[in-house]
C-alpha cells in the first residue's frame, strides 16, 4: 500500500454527481457538494466509550469536549496523549480516536458507556436527569453581563465562519464569544451536539477559562447542549432557533441564561434574564 493509498479519506465536504431537474421538465448532469459523515469511535485507556456519527476533523477536539461534558477530565494535565488508531482498517480510515489518560484520573468505563448509549437512544428527561448532571456540574453563579447589541450581532459573526455549510448547506455550527462579542472559537458539524464538543474542546486544550464566555448555537437549544455547557462553566447560552422545555428547565436550575430565535434584532430570553441589560 503506497502512502497516496494510506491518504485519509475522511473530508469535511464530499463531492457527488446528481441530475438537477428545472421548471421546465428538463434534466442535466451536475454535481454537488455534501457534508461529509464518518462514524468516530471514542476509546479511553484502549476501551471503547462512544461512537458519534460525525464530520471529519478537528477529531480531537471533540473527543475531548465529549470527556469534558462527561465529567471525566477537569483539567488539561489529565490528558497524556490523543492518537488514532494504527492498526488494520482503523489505519486507513482514520475514525477511532484513543485519549490516554493520566493514572491519577478514575472513572466507571460501565457507568459511562451506560449514559452515552442511553442518551443517544432514547434522550434523557424529567427532574432526576437535571439532579443528575448537578452531582457532576454545579450550577454557574455569575455576575457577567451582556449588552442586548452584543447579542443581536453573534449570529452574523457565526454564519461568517460557517465555510463549509455555504458551500453544503447541510451543517450545524457552534462558537464561542467573549463578553464584548468577539469570537474566541467557531466549529461546524453535521451533529449539533458535535460541533459543541468541538468548541470546548479547543478552548479546553488551549486552557481557557470558558466562565466569562458566551456559547452560540445555529440550530435549537437541547437539555444536552445545556449540559456540556454546564460543564465548561459556561453562563449564557444562545440559538438561533427554539429551545426544549428541558432545556428552559435545566438553565433555570442551573443558573444559566438561555437566549433563543436570535434572528435579526429580535430574540427570547428564557431564563435568568438580568444578566441582560439595555444602557
Amino acid at each position: 500500500m503506497t502512502d497516496a493509498d494510506r491518504e485519509p479519506r475522511n473530508l469535511a465536504t464530499a463531492t457527488v454527481n446528481l441530475w438537477r431537474w428545472s421548471a421546465d421538465e428538463s434534466a442535466k448532469p451536475d454535481t454537488d457538494s455534501l457534508a461529509g459523515e464518518e462514524p468516530l469511535e471514542i476509546r479511553v485507556r484502549g476501551e471503547s466509550v462512544a461512537v458519534t456519527m460525525r464530520t471529519p476533523g478537528n477529531d480531537a477536539e471533540l473527543a475531548v469536549g465529549f470527556l469534558l461534558s462527561e465529567g471525566v477530565i477537569r483539567s488539561k494535565s489529565d490528558i497524556l496523549e490523543i492518537a488514532p488508531c494504527q492498526q488494520g482498517e482503523a489505519a486507513d480510515r482514520g475514525n477511532i480516536l484513543n485519549v490516554f489518560l493520566s493514572s491519577s484520573v478514575e472513572f466507571d468505563f460501565e457507568k459511562l458507556t451506560r449514559h452515552v448509549f442511553a442518551s443517544s437512544s432514547c434522550g434523557l428527561c424529567g427532574k432526576a436527569s437535571i439532579e443528575s448532571v448537578h452531582q457532576h456540574f454545579t450550577p454557574v453563579e455569575s455576575e457577567i453581563r451582556l449588552s442586548p447589541d452584543t447579542i443581536r450581532g453573534l449570529p452574523d459573526k457565526l454564519r461568517a465562519r460557517q465555510d463549509t455549510f455555504s458551500q453544503t448547506g447541510g451543517l450545524h455550527a457552534a462558537a464561542l464569544f467573549d463578553i464584548e462579542g468577539t469570537l474566541l472559537s467557531a466549529h461546524e458539524d453535521i451533529g449539533r451536539h458535535n460541533a459543541v464538543d468541538k468548541v470546548l474542546g479547543t478552548q479546553f486544550l488551549a486552557g481557557a477559562c470558558m466562565s466569562g464566555a458566551i456559547l452560540m448555537v445555529s440550530g435549537r437549544s437541547s437539555f444536552e447542549i445545556m449540559q456540556k455547557a454546564l460543564s465548561a462553566r459556561i453562563p449564557i447560552i444562545a440559538a438561533i432557533s427554539a429551545p426544549s422545555s428541558l432545556a428552559v428547565e435545566f438553565a433555570e436550575e442551573s443558573g444559566q441564561t438561555l437566549i433563543g430565535f436570535l434572528r435579526g434584532d429580535s430574540f427570547n430570553v428564557y431564563s435568568h434574564p438580568e444578566r441582560v441589560t439595555a444602557g
